[in-house]
């Protein structure tokens, strides 16, 4: 038998391949924003993620299960530019106006599908995925309410008239913020959908 350093078998050799969860499931999180949740096959992700069907069942669970990991990656990720907005402008309509200038730039960008993934995954689809379309719209609803909650911080430190009803704002301003999504996915200009939000801000309540 030899002998020596030379001898030994790699390490590596018979042990199954490792993979970056981290970096396989922003992969997943790409392809759900760029297809949608029905589109996107388990063959599509295995691809994508770069790990076979039993690792991949392993780490992550079924396809709902690593889309609901991929949304709450894209929130914590894409969602800076809403929470930034809310939470640092000095006023209400500056928030509001802020926040939909910011995610109006990232729907745009380059650096990956254009719109919300949240607002297009899924809105229609099998009855199959009814689970699916009830979790991103409760993730919709928690945004209009987080938006709601900086209306009523507004009326609270006097820069939002106390006669402004903060739920219709809220709501309307939401649709605003989807509808950017749509116009961003159909392939809308920055300098469109800039042109849309200054529109909107013109129905801001006047001062008492």
């Amino acid at each position: 038998m030899r002998t020596g350093p030379d001898s030994q078998a790699s390490p590596a050799i018979g042990r199954p391949r490792q993979f970056d969860r981290d970096m396989a499931l922003l992969a997943a999180m790409r392809i759900f924003w760029a297809q949608g949740y029905e589109a996107t096959s388990i063959q599509d992700l295995v691809l994508a993620m770069g790990v076979n069907k039993p690792s991949l069942y392993s780490a992550f669970g079924c396809k709902e299960e690593i889309f609901r990991e991929a949304v709450e990656l894209y929130d914590r990720l894409e969602g800076r530019a809403t929470t930034q907005s809310l939470t640092m402008s000095a006023t209400a309509r500056g928030a509001v106006e802020t926040m939909l200038l910011a995610n109006a730039r990232a729907y745009t960008s380059d650096e990956g599908p254009r719109g919300c993934m949240i607002v297009l995954s899924s809105l229609l689809g099998a009855p199959a995925n009814e689970g699916v379309r009830a979790f991103l719209a409760k993730n919709r609803l928690d945004g209009e309410k987080a938006l709601k909650i900086r209306l009523e911080q507004g009326v609270a430190e006097g820069d939002l008239s106390p006669a402004a009803d903060v739920d219709q704002l809220a709501a309307f301003y939401t649709t605003v913020l989807e509808g950017l999504s749509i116009q961003a996915r159909d392939g809308a200009s920055i300098d469109k959908l800039n042109m849309i939000i200054e529109a909107a801000m013109f129905i801001w309540p006047a001062d008492d």
